[in-house]
């Protein structure tokens, strides 16, 4: 918010009428978030892109130049807000992101970009920082603070030092440490996540959490004593209920493949918490999800299906999130010197926003943006991200054993559980042939192997797979493999998957399914191989071929594509694959895919 005496002075003279507002929205029912109150018959003048005046009667504040919206009694809403997510989830760019979601109501994020973080250190962020300033909507961007996210068990692309961080915390729009997913070093007091956590004290800005294990003992306390204020990965009611009072706010996520709220909301709605200590969030979306289902309106939807009130579910992604991120002085509520971001929407309860005003201007109407968004140029280096060492042949993804055939081995095998970031750890009897570990199609075992794509080392690292339920000869491929982001491989055919990861060479990075040696799905991320810079809907057709060639490969599973890129993301419980190898996130310990 301008701080200026000008802007201060011009609010004053607007709300006492003497100067004209640039705009008056008439016959409101204001949503109250700060009172938790719905007040109608209110009228609202704003100037400067800020509120000036909320009360009965704006036409005190209108001259023959005021611009007069009639909301006809339709509800008038704070903008809403992401808490936390990440932008190289919808697989565009920051703009493209803002273009999907403003018309739906989204006025503010807060975004965690580790994602090129880890392909290109911080002059990815900062590429992520100068187009955040850039767009019609407010983003503010959290300094990934584990990068890598498991120091020795993976190979980075890049590396975001303590000293980046305290670095970074002087940028204009950042807002605080990106989530803490090294929690094991954060309650072994990890040199690295000490400094980075105090870096983020000293610069007076939020510090963002991770903590997936469902241990809330020892180990828990060790991590909210580091001074974590909030958490996204609960999945229970005694997750959201732990980190409340403990000081941290419980951030209930609904994204496109985590699917938390409901199994966490009986916190406020049985066991009676304090609603204001939590918020609403996405983390992951699809932008099949953006394009097809919303963004933060969806969420808003979600809530009051599983019993949230209109008014708490609205609290938990407006005013609780500006106030955790220190920012209700300027967002999250509609009252004076506060930005004007408001929508106006006919239904709460089939929330489908009319008209979205952000930073004063009118963005959005009936669905359709009224503005025009940034143009974005990007270098060339962030365009180059797929190095692999040499074109991969089937061999790549043999796995071997020194096990004799006819007898019988012990398989670690990665168990994908639906809607859900945790895997399960299963132990599979197995029975070698020639020397190899093969796939049952019948026991639904597949191969999954990570291509180092970084340093061109020419790297595979094969293991196995439960739960994507392929029934056909496939391949799998994907450079959006969080969170280091090699190429992540997965399949029934050792062919197939070798085809489908020289084809994401080819393009430059991307998601693709090759099934009997053809593409039959492909969407290109030429930037860090993370992202494409076309439009929200085009890239969701693109996107759909992927999931239908899922389809085609017999997968049933919601968004298996964002399955697949956490399989190697080796900071969530239980077990995860690393180009070094595959990893007990439980005990943090390499185990061998095939027990001696």
């Amino acid at each position: 918010m301008k701080t200026s005496l000008h802007l201060t002075k011009k609010l004053v003279d607007v709300a006492m009428g003497r100067t004209a507002a640039d705009m008056v929205i008439r016959h409101s029912v204001w949503v109250s978030v700060q009172s938790g109150e719905f007040i109608p018959k209110t009228d609202i003048a704003i100037v400067d892109g800020h509120i000036a005046y909320v009360g009965e009667d704006a036409s005190h504040t209108v001259s023959k130049d005021t611009v007069i919206i009639d909301a006809g009694g339709k509800y008038l809403v704070p903008g809403l807000l992401d808490g936390h997510m990440h932008v190289e989830s919808g697989m565009v760019t920051v703009t493209e992101f803002v273009r999907a979601v403003a018309k739906r109501g989204t006025t503010g994020m807060f975004i965690d970009p580790h994602e090129i973080a880890n392909v290109f250190g911080l002059k990815g962020v900062k590429l992520m920082v100068d187009e955040a300033a850039e767009q019609p909507i407010h983003v503010w961007v959290q300094i990934p603070s584990c990068v890598p996210s498991a120091p020795g068990f993976e190979t980075p692309g890049a590396e975001i030092t303590p000293d980046d961080v305290a670095e970074a915390m002087q940028w204009d729009g950042i807002i605080g440490l990106g989530e803490v997913m090294d929690f094991p070093g954060v309650f072994n007091a990890s040199e690295k996540m000490m400094a980075e956590v105090a870096a983020t004290r000293d610069a007076g800005k939020v510090i963002g959490g991770h903590y997936p294990n469902l241990d809330l003992g020892r180990d828990f306390h060790g991590y909210v004593a580091a001074g974590i204020e909030d958490d996204h990965e609960g999945t229970r009611a005694e997750d959201a209920i732990a980190r409340v009072r403990q000081g941290m706010k419980a951030m209930l996520r609904y994204g496109s493949g985590w699917l938390d709220v409901e199994t966490q909301v009986d916190a406020i709605l049985k066991h009676k918490l304090d609603s204001r200590r939590f918020l609403l969030c996405t983390d992951d979306s699809h932008v099949g999800t953006l394009v097809n289902d919303g963004h933060m309106d969806r969420v808003l939807r979600h809530a009051l299906d599983v019993g949230l009130p209109p008014m708490i579910a609205l609290q938990m992604m407006t005013i609780n999130t500006a106030e955790h991120f220190g920012l209700s002085r300027k967002i999250g509520m509609i009252a004076p010197g506060r930005w004007a971001d408001v929508l106006l929407v006919e239904d709460l309860n089939d929330f489908q926003p009319d008209m979205v005003i952000a930073k004063g201007q009118v963005v959005a109407q009936k669905g359709e943006l009224t503005i025009e968004m940034p143009q974005v140029a990007y270098p060339n280096w962030a365009r180059k991200s797929v190095n692999l060492g040499h074109p991969l042949t089937a061999a790549d993804f043999v796995l071997k054993t020194e096990a004799t055939s006819g007898k019988s081995v012990t398989a670690n095998v990665i168990g994908v559980i639906e809607n859900q970031a945790p895997t399960e750890h299963l132990k599979m009897k197995i029975q070698p042939k020639d020397g190899q570990i093969y796939v049952d199609v019948g026991r639904d075992i597949a191969k999954l192997a990570i291509v180092e794509r970084h340093k061109a080392s020419g790297a595979v690292n094969v293991a196995l797979v439960s739960g994507f339920g392929f029934t056909e000869k496939c391949g799998v491929a994907s450079t959006v493999a969080h969170d280091s982001h090699h190429m992540i491989v997965t399949g029934t055919s050792e062919e197939d998957m070798a085809i489908a990861a020289n084809k994401l060479a080819e393009v430059g990075g991307g998601q693709v399914v090759v099934k009997d040696g053809e593409v039959i799905g492909l969407v290109e991320l030429q930037i860090a191989g993370l992202m494409s810079t076309e439009q929200a809907d085009v890239v969701a057709e693109k996107a759909t071929t992927v999931l239908e060639g899922f389809k085609a490969c017999g997968c049933t599973l919601n968004n298996p594509n964002m399955q697949l890129s956490l399989l190697g993301l080796v900071v969530i419980p239980d077990l995860r694959i690393s180009d070094l190898g595959l990893v007990d996130v439980t005990k943090f310990e390499f185990v061998p895919v095939i027990e001696k």
